[in-house]
């Protein structure tokens, strides 16, 4: 790694390498997808795989069989006609990489809630169920479905719509042109508006970047460009219509998210595979912009590798948000502390009716009633101007886009409110400036002390950017002891840990390194050397915020302090 580090490429020389590995057979592909698989029922086997394109793809036995199972409905909630959800699953063969193999560019210039997962797979589903004469059983029952490691909902649905249909009738051939397609597409960088081809449509998209202003409009930001046939613009390539996902839990949505930023083991039972993955992927983004660190599935069944473990009652259960449809899971699951029951979503012109939040006692076995059904009781009082002003967008018939965009509006100030004094207090522990010293290590990030912390809510508590009342102590108390508080400060930590690493190689270029060499012998000069190596691998291998112009500077520092030695020293300290 330190090897092919310290070649020290420039930044065409990145480019060439992208380049180069652009070539590579499927690299563009696996840049959005890592393969396409096709599900069907087999009267003998039951799911059975019938397809994996690209043929050279290799998923593990364990994971094939759980694409079989989260591709299709349960039998419960069967129905005729056409079905879109998503599941997410675990890897099961360690982390992979793609064609592409540099995820870490993506990943530092993404939004934290889309990067690239390591050890999760997302499946995107389009399901199918008419009656077919020809078919042993009657039925035509088939899933198509885009296994991508990248969280982006909104695009890869849209595109099985385009896909899917179109496949049904003319297979394979079809699903071969598709992926051949894809994979002329340019890669998905932060920041830019992509035009993505595929058969005779451009779905033109922005890719959202980390420096983009939390809650923004992406359709302001796009640059529209003069393409025949006009693309088909989407406004998101993640963000769900959050007003439809929580209609009937508007008046909980205070409960929702302090269930989320807390952590706190949720189940969500739905009467479909697109309900309960909607709600679970609408409730895991409704921290946005703090990353929602604890793992969730937004289809689950009873097939999957970790029922057992999710459904033991000899531990408590563990920190998910998991959505279900089998009404068997009213029994195994009813030990859990929060029970999400909800029917189906259908938008009316008036307030669909808000499920109660109700005692775990009252959940009965398959005729729960619908209901929030757990005894936790909110930190934060009830924001009734909210839910005013999404009543009086029902009664002038405002678009569900505009009360989605006021609800996101309202949670992203909630969880800013939150955030902020956190990340007052983080940035108040890195040492100052002035006590970096070019010849000596940079001073340590001084710990995090929770009691200093709450010392601070007093005069620069949520209270300055929140209007909303009750125990923030309290919520900050609990939110230190859920992964999400851990994610946050490790992201942070890192971060600071990279500024103070750049401001020590800023340092060491302003400082006189001849005056310094003056007084020195032959062992600390090759110690400093091998040093300034380390810290010049170290930058660009961690992509340290560094200027290029420091970088090229401390690489001169270090052939002008080789060439003050004696010719032995400069042989045996020169790259080979």
């Amino acid at each position: 790694m330190d090897a092919l580090c310290s070649a020290e490429p420039g930044p065409r020389g990145r480019r060439g390498e992208a380049a180069a590995a652009s070539a590579l057979p499927w690299a563009r592909f696996s840049a959005w997808l890592d393969c396409v698989c096709v599900v069907t029922f087999d009267l003998e086997l039951g799911q059975a795989m019938e397809l994996v394109y690209p043929f050279d793809f290799r998923l593990t036995e364990k994971e094939k069989t759980s694409i079989c199972y989260l591709s299709f409905p349960d039998s419960y909630s069967g129905g005729l006609g056409d079905t879109q959800f998503s599941f997410r699953l675990r890897h099961s063969g360690g982390q992979r990489t793609t064609h592409l193999g540099d995820d870490g560019e993506y990943n530092r210039e993404a939004p934290l809630t889309l990067q690239r997962e390591t050890a999760h797979y997302f499946g995107y589903v389009y399901f199918r169920q008419v009656k077919d004469s020809s078919m042993k059983r009657g039925y035509f029952q088939k899933s198509l479905v885009l296994v991508s490691r990248l969280p982006y909902v909104n695009l890869f649905q849209s595109l099985l719509q385009l896909i899917a249909p179109e496949y049904f009738d003319k297979l394979e051939p079809c699903l071969e042109a598709v992926c051949n397609e894809i994979d002329q597409w340019p890669g998905p960088a932060p920041g830019q508006t992509l035009n993505l081809p595929v058969m005779g449509v451009v779905i033109q998209v922005r890719i959202p970047s980390r420096v983009d202003k939390p809650g923004s409009s992406p359709v302001k930001q796009f640059n529209q460009e003069n393409l025949l046939p006009a693309p088909l613009v989407l406004p998101t390539i993640h963000e769900l219509d959050l007003f439809r996902c929580f209609q009937p839990l508007l008046i909980h949505i205070q409960m929702l998210w302090e269930l989320m930023l807390l952590g706190e083991p949720v189940v969500v039972m739905a009467p479909s595979p697109t309900v309960s993955s909607e709600i679970v992927l609408a409730l895991t983004s409704c921290l946005a912009p703090l990353k929602y660190c604890c793992d969730y599935r937004p289809y689950f069944t009873i097939h999957d590798s970790e029922f057992r473990e999710y459904t033991t009652r000899t531990q408590a259960p563990p920190n998910i948000v998991v959505g279900v449809t089998n009404p068997f899971f009213i029994k195994t699951l009813q030990h859990w502390p929060h029970i999400l029951r909800v029917g189906e979503l259908k938008m009316s012109g008036d307030l669909p009716k808000q499920v109660k939040v109700k005692k775990l006692a009252k959940l009965k076995t398959l005729d729960t009633k619908p209901g929030i059904y757990t005894s936790y009781k909110t930190f934060l009082h009830k924001d009734k101007t909210l839910i005013k002003r999404l009543l009086k967008g029902i009664q002038r018939k405002r678009p569900s886009e505009v009360q989605s965009a006021l609800l996101r509006r309202h949670l992203l100030e909630l969880t800013q409110s939150f955030i902020i004094p956190l990340e007052h207090y983080i940035a108040s522990l890195m040492p100052l400036q002035r006590a970096i010293t070019p010849w000596k290590n940079p001073p340590q990030i001084r710990p995090f002390r929770q009691e200093d912390f709450m010392k601070t809510l007093e005069h620069a508590g949520p209270q300055l950017t929140c209007v909303l009342k009750g125990d923030w102590l309290g919520l900050y108390r609990r939110f230190f002891k859920s992964p999400n508080f851990d994610g946050w400060y490790r992201q942070r930590h890192k971060e600071m840990t990279q500024k103070l690493e750049a401001l020590h190689l800023e340092a060491i270029c302003e400082a006189n390194i001849v005056a310094w060499m003056k007084d020195k012998s032959e062992v600390e000069i090759v110690d400093l050397v091998l040093k300034l190596r380390e810290k010049l691998v170290r930058a660009r291998c961690h992509h340290l915020p560094v200027k290029e112009e420091t970088l090229q500077r401390v690489g001169l520092y270090i052939e002008t302090i080789i060439g003050s030695l004696p010719e032995d020293l400069q042989t045996v300290l020169h790259h080979p």
